[in-house]
């Protein structure tokens, strides 16, 4: 046992539910000493978002909390000490550094780590697996000289790996996958198909019923060899298989342990141990290991309350999820898989668009039980809780998928403030409709900034923060407020008022703006919409501002479907050199960009990651081009005919002009893009008068249109 005065806990682990765990003791209780041993080198990070490491997010920026708050809330961490043994007669744990560590309680949040196969070769040089910064670190090295990629699992993370694959630059990037369809566990078949198409669409290349026999190479990775004969030529593999429960400190201090792996749980969390309990992927409750982190974070809750002699305990955890994969919206909920006789199901499929919804009704039609979202899954928050509260569904229950259309009980069911105050809104952090409703009504909360911190809801996964913004604007209305459409929580006006008192104060900066008419640090809302109305009203150069540009703006491309980039130079009047020509073929054909020829008498390059584009753009300047603006609210191109220097009916130049009239407004921001045309003759060949404004040349001189777009 720990010495005399405040008990003390132990955890082992330093992760998200670990770290959860912490968090949730301090809110409820200051009468414990807490003292938490982390493998690794840093404190807790967001493994949720862990592929934002490739997007250009720091290891900082995926911090839980930065190591101040631990000794803040007098919180002792050993980071990179592993503990090595759990001495239960004597009530210790011994550290990897020799420390012992007396403990009254010992909380296991050891997590799990990635599962690998047991496959020939798996040992080779370029074989990674997808779990920790460090294993991110180690794919992004190795894949600055890989040309193909592969990922071995069909599952959320095996897909999450396939975008960071494409994202740092790999040309082909392939996904195995056992199952004959991906992500099996969540969606049925034709989801999983719908997904595929659109996976496939961005690049993907996917590979199913695939049985690896063999990883081939000298030294390192050059083939995967699989069970049906075939072989695929790869420079790098990913492993990402599904996870293993960290067990082997339980195993070595004589805890019960599954067949299968995980600590064995009741529903208190303890393990055989009294003093002893087990939370998130470690944790093995009634047979089954919780591989997402909201249960976790309510086996953690569950054990502050053991610990504060609480009776709360942990029953299960509805597997329900929401995610987006390479910029798809995949969800499922209830039981996605129920068929006949036990159910009805009502299928949408909308191949153009890559969108597929299915419900899973009750056989007398009252019920829902289930479904999958692929493609569009803005209704999926009401139609969870219109399965977990057993919502009688309307008459045409097909307008929960496809929208109402009028007619007699067409809303029915589909209001929000109708729901229960006992439904759970935010499942990461536990937070009911009736905890919202209360901190509007009786806190005086009034928007998300104030419901995140008064209630926590929201900080999770983020997934329920659109519900969370209904239930406050539906609260305050039937309070009889005002509900006003502000831009942020930093800034108390709209998007209008605030371009006019930027413009009546005479406001260039963004602190400026800040200081004067907002509060607090800004955000990811505010920066870009300021930084818009300021390029507006202004027109200053954007590396004046580029920290709250955005990422369009800092990138001089644009982003596009699964997080690739287009880069599009201008190409002022449609003329282009020989060698530009050359230029930009070598580009195309160096990183592998899809090129196209625009409307607007340019050309578009797309596909291109974020960690090529400095050298797309060095390339680019050194051959004379520069940003043609096409993701700016600007003057994007002026497109020309050949005029009198060409062709026989054109009566002044076009092409010079067009050229004078594109390098005069380029760059200069406007409420919306612009786009002009100049035609040598009436015959129109630059469709002038279809623009937003157009010159077209007479006898005389030229006429100028506007407003035509």
């Amino acid at each position: 046992m720990a010495t005399q005065g405040k008990p003390t806990v132990v955890v082992i682990g330093n992760g998200m539910v670990g770290y959860k765990f912490c968090e949730k003791l301090l809110a409820k209780s200051t009468d414990f000493n807490v003292v938490v041993f982390g493998e690794e080198p840093r404190v807790a990070y967001d493994r949720v978002h862990l592929s934002e490491y490739f997007g250009g997010k720091t290891a900082d920026d995926l911090l839980m909390a930065p190591q101040k708050w631990y000794r803040d809330n007098g919180i002792t961490v050993h980071l990179g000490d592993a503990v090595q043994e759990i001495d239960r007669t004597s009530y210790t744990v011994h550290a990897r550094s020799g420390l012992v560590q007396p403990y009254d309680y010992l909380v296991l949040a050891t997590g799990s780590s990635a599962f690998v196969p047991d496959i020939p070769g798996v040992e080779k040089a370029g074989v990674m697996v997808y779990r920790t910064i460090e294993d991110l670190d180690e794919i992004k090295a190795y894949a600055a000289t890989a040309r193909n990629g592969a990922v071995l699992g069909g599952g959320l993370l095996g897909l999450e790996a396939a975008k960071a694959l494409l994202d740092l630059g790999v040309q082909e990037a392939h996904v195995i996958e056992f199952a004959p369809r991906l992500m099996p566990r969540q969606i049925d078949a034709a989801g999983s198909a719908m997904l595929q198409s659109k996976l496939e669409a961005l690049g993907l290349k996917i590979h199913l019923s695939k049985a690896t026999s063999s990883i081939v190479g000298e030294g390192k990775i050059e083939s995967l060899h699989f069970g049906d004969g075939s072989v695929l030529e790869v420079d790098m593999l990913v492993i990402s298989a599904g996870i293993r429960p960290r067990d082997e400190l339980a195993k070595l201090a004589g805890l019960e342990v599954g067949m299968r792996g995980g600590i064995v749980v009741n529903n208190e969390m303890q393990t055989s141990d009294p003093h002893i309990f087990a939370i998130g992927e470690c944790a093995l409750h009634s047979g089954m290991i919780y591989g997402l982190v909201a249960p976790g974070y309510d086996m953690a809750e569950v054990v502050v309350g053991q610990l504060l002699k609480g009776s709360r305990a942990f029953t299960g955890f509805d597997m329900s999820s929401k995610l987006k994969l390479i910029g798809v919206d995949v969800a499922s909920f209830g039981d996605p898989f129920i068929g006949e006789p036990h159910s009805r199901s009502i299928v949408y499929e909308d191949a153009h668009n890559g969108i597929y919804k299915r419900i899973n009704i009750s056989p007398d039609g009252k019920y829902l039980l289930g479904g999958v979202l692929v493609g569009e899954a803005e209704a999926y928050n009401m139609l969870l809780q219109t399965v977990n509260n057993k919502i009688v569904l309307p008459p045409h229950p097909e307008d929960l998928i496809l929208g109402a259309r009028g007619g007699e009980g067409s809303d029915s069911g589909s209001n929000i403030m109708s729901l229960p105050d006992t439904v759970l809104v935010c499942s990461c952090e536990a937070v009911t409709k009736g905890m919202i409703c209360d901190a509007v009504e009786n806190q005086g909360v009034t928007d998300l900034a104030g419901i995140k911190k008064c209630t926590k809801a929201g900080t999770g996964c983020g997934g329920c923060v659109p519900m969370v913004k209904d239930l406050i604007n539906g609260t305050l209305t039937a309070q009889g407020a005002y509900i006003k459409n502000v831009l942020c929580e930093h800034f108390d006006y709209s998007r209008q008022e605030l371009f006019d008192l930027l413009k009546i104060n005479d406001i260039r900066t963004y602190d400026r703006a800040l200081n004067r008419f907002g509060v607090g640090d800004g955000c990811e809302v505010c920066k870009p919409a300021v930084g818009s109305i300021l390029a507006g009203l202004w027109n200053d150069l954007i590396i004046k501002q580029n920290v709250i540009q955005d990422t369009n703006d800092r990138y001089l491309a644009n982003i596009q479907k699964g997080g690739s980039y287009s880069v599009m130079p201008r190409m002022a009047g449609g003329e282009v050199s020989p060698q530009q020509l050359m230029t930009i073929g070598r580009i195309a054909e160096k990183y592998n960009l899809y090129t196209k020829i625009t409307g607007g008498q340019r050309i578009d390059m797309f596909g291109a990651h974020v960690s090529d584009l400095p050298d797309i753009w060095e390339e680019l300047v050194n051959a004379g081009f520069e940003s043609g603006h096409a993701y700016g609210k600007s003057l994007r191109t002026i497109k020309s005919c050949v005029g009198s220097t060409w062709c026989r009916y054109g009566l002044h130049d076009s092409v010079s002009l067009a050229i004078e009239l594109e390098n005069r407004y380029k760059g200069i921001r406007s409420p919306h893009k612009l786009k002009s045309g100049v035609s040598g003759c009436v015959r129109e060949c630059a469709e002038a008068q279809a623009k937003d404004f157009g010159v077209i040349a007479t006898e005389k001189g030229w006429n100028l249109y506007v407003c035509g777009n």
